[in-house]
């Protein structure tokens, strides 16, 4: 039972770094997509955002690449954020490209499109900008109540991450 503890369990904190690199693929797979015309690599993107919000980055191909392979190569020095924003995101990818999936399955390719668009919008601006859209929704919703501070002690008390 300790295995399937450790398994379904996203990672707190998370190097930004390896999440920028996984919104970094997620914006080229959505963008492959559009442009070649190929809804059905909508089932591997929607299957990759289930598998980071119920493992993190352990049952997700991008999700390893991005923690194993690459973020380690760009810097040895991870910078660590909290791990409940960036699974909050993940579960609004999950969200919107599952969406998008029953849409094309529906036969509404461009409802797909849209909500895809939507997904490079958002993938691009984490991983370029480093504006991680979820994290501050997830933000926006602490400070009006919606999510309690218990699910992130850290988010809650800004005086820990200037002091860090």
């Amino acid at each position: 039972m300790a295995g399937r503890d450790t398994l379904f369990r996203f990672p707190n904190p998370v190097n930004e770094v390896a999440a920028r690199m996984v919104a970094g693929g997620v914006m080229v797979l959505a963008l492959v997509t559009l442009v070649g015309d190929l809804p059905a690599l909508l089932i591997p993107l929607t299957l990759g955002f289930l598998a980071r919000v119920l493992t993190g980055p352990t049952l997700s191909p991008l999700g390893q690449l991005a923690t194993r392979v690459v973020a380690p190569r760009l810097t040895s020095h991870p910078r660590l954020v909290p791990g409940p924003p960036k699974r909050f995101a993940q579960g609004i990818g999950a969200a919107v490209t599952t969406a998008a999936t029953v849409s094309w399955l529906a036969g509404d390719w461009w409802v797909s499109q849209i909500l895809l668009g939507l997904m490079v919008a958002f993938a691009f601006a984490e991983s370029v900008l480093a504006v991680c859209v979820g994290c501050q929704i997830f933000g926006f919703l602490m400070r009006r109540g919606v999510i309690p501070e218990s699910v992130c002690q850290e988010c809650a008390d800004i005086s820990r991450r200037v002091a860090a």
